[in-house]
């Protein structure tokens, strides 16, 4: 079963740094370009300095990261972060609306350590996604260098007995030590439990110790954050080589925000821009399109009615929008069709939409995974930008298909039979903020 330990955080201290939510960013993979020189400009001691080191001219390929480095003891030797004096469990709080609809969700998890472990039979840690050498690469240099994990990775787990859900709940029925509104409107808040803080109900235990227990009964599902687990692995291991003998070192743990699966959470879809499909390519699609799925036409109001509120649809039903030039579709797979070309693996794997479409472009358009490796699709989040690029062109587009969400449960269950999804499957909807809180690997 996984291991679950309270930890000593560093956070902010808001009496250095002033108004926390200018130190705040979102987690390093989803910053882009155009974001990131803002980041930089709206504090000089914004977590993404930390968590997303820029190059300077003239650097070698480590000197990014060892000025990160530099910078965290900087910043814990001048105040700019404290200590946690004893080991806490942290309760996060994420209100937001749904992109695309009016629909407002409220979730809670905990910020923990958990205790690593390699992947396999028995684990009790499951991944569901496939992992790229690049980014890995990157966060080894990172963790390496800083001896600290600045982002959480994500987890899901079970509690049908309802009683974790209580006590975040009862948690967050006070003053909270943290409390920002991110620039996508989502307010954040965090409240601090000490390991010895009893049970609001008197039962004698603490609070710690029962969520501990609750969120570490069964396998923890990784939703968002692989490449940062496989590095963690990686840095674990080296370390135990260089410094044998140390029991229950800090590095044998990574930070991660636990979420209870069964809550509403929100997962968004990532629709594919097929490109560079020729008129002859693009007209044999549409052609054959009916050997896979039943097909209605359908115009861009149709598309984006049905698609621009993914966040609020079960998903998982085969349901795709297709855009052309010439116009477009909704199609529902036939999955009876599907069948003799699915890869192998787990039925949950095998009736994922996101494997079907997988399957689709390979049979209907020529797109294998070396191509879809080698850019021929594209991905967007929005139904807007994959129309629009498709109507302009731009870089080759010649074709949009629409998703709907993965549901939660299947991403569970595709992990638990000890298989990945395609890349691309999953986009769990807010991100944990960064800069909420640090684990330094030590106690």
């Amino acid at each position: 079963m996984p291991t679950i330990r309270p930890f000593r955080a560093l956070r902010y201290d808001p009496e250095v740094v002033g108004d926390l939510s200018l130190v705040m960013s979102p987690p390093y993979d989803v910053i882009t370009p155009a974001q990131l020189p803002r980041l930089l400009a709206r504090h000089p001691k914004n977590i993404v300095r930390l968590d997303l080191p820029t190059a300077e001219p003239g650097d070698d390929p480590d000197e990014r990261y060892r000025r990160a480095a530099r910078t965290l003891a900087a910043w814990r030797a001048d105040g700019t972060f404290h200590h946690e004096a004893r080991p806490s469990l942290y309760v996060y709080e994420q209100t937001y609306r749904v992109p695309g609809s009016a629909v407002e969700r409220t979730q809670r998890g905990f910020f923990g350590r958990l205790r690593l472990e390699p992947f396999g039979p028995g684990s009790g840690v499951l991944p569901h996604e496939r992992t790229l050498s690049a980014p890995k690469e990157d966060r080894y240099r990172l963790i390496r260098a800083t001896g600290a994990n600045i982002s959480p990775v994500i987890g899901l787990h079970d509690d049908p007995t309802g009683r974790l859900a209580d006590l975040l709940e009862a948690v967050a029925g006070r003053t909270p030590a943290i409390e920002v509104v991110d620039d996508d409107g989502t307010r954040h808040r965090l409240w601090v439990v000490p390991e010895d803080e009893p049970a609001p109900d008197g039962s004698g235990g603490t609070i710690v110790a029962e969520l501990v227990a609750l969120a570490g009964a069964g396998p923890i599902t990784i939703a968002d954050g692989h490449h940062r687990y496989e590095t963690a692995l990686r840095y674990r291991d080296e370390q135990r080589r260089s410094r044998p003998g140390e029991i229950d070192p800090a590095f044998d743990y990574i930070l991660m925000l636990f979420l209870e699966a069964h809550q509403p959470l929100t997962v968004l879809p990532t629709h594919r821009v097929v490109r560079s499909l020729g008129e002859e390519g693009l007209a044999r699609l549409g052609e054959q399109l009916g050997e896979l799925f039943d097909v209605w036409a359908a115009d861009r109001a149709d598309l984006e009615r049905r698609f621009g509120q993914a966040g609020l649809v079960a998903g998982g039903g085969g349901r795709f929008g297709f855009w052309t030039r010439a116009g477009g579709a909704l199609l529902e797979a036939r999955r009876a069709a599907f069948e003799p070309f699915l890869p192998a693996g787990g039925e949950a794997l095998r009736r994922l939409d996101v494997t079907l479409l997988q399957v689709a472009l390979e049979r209907l358009a020529g797109v294998d995974p070396a191509a879809t490796a080698a850019g021929r699709v594209a991905y967007t989040k929005s139904v807007a930008e994959a129309l629009d690029w498709v109507e302009a062109g731009q870089d080759g587009a010649d074709a949009a298909f629409l998703l709907e969400p993965t549901p939660v449960a299947d991403i569970a269950a595709v992990a638990r039979e000890g298989d990945v999804m395609p890349q691309k499957s999953t986009y769990f909807y807010p991100k944990a903020l960064s800069g909420l809180l640090i684990n330094p690997h030590e106690w």
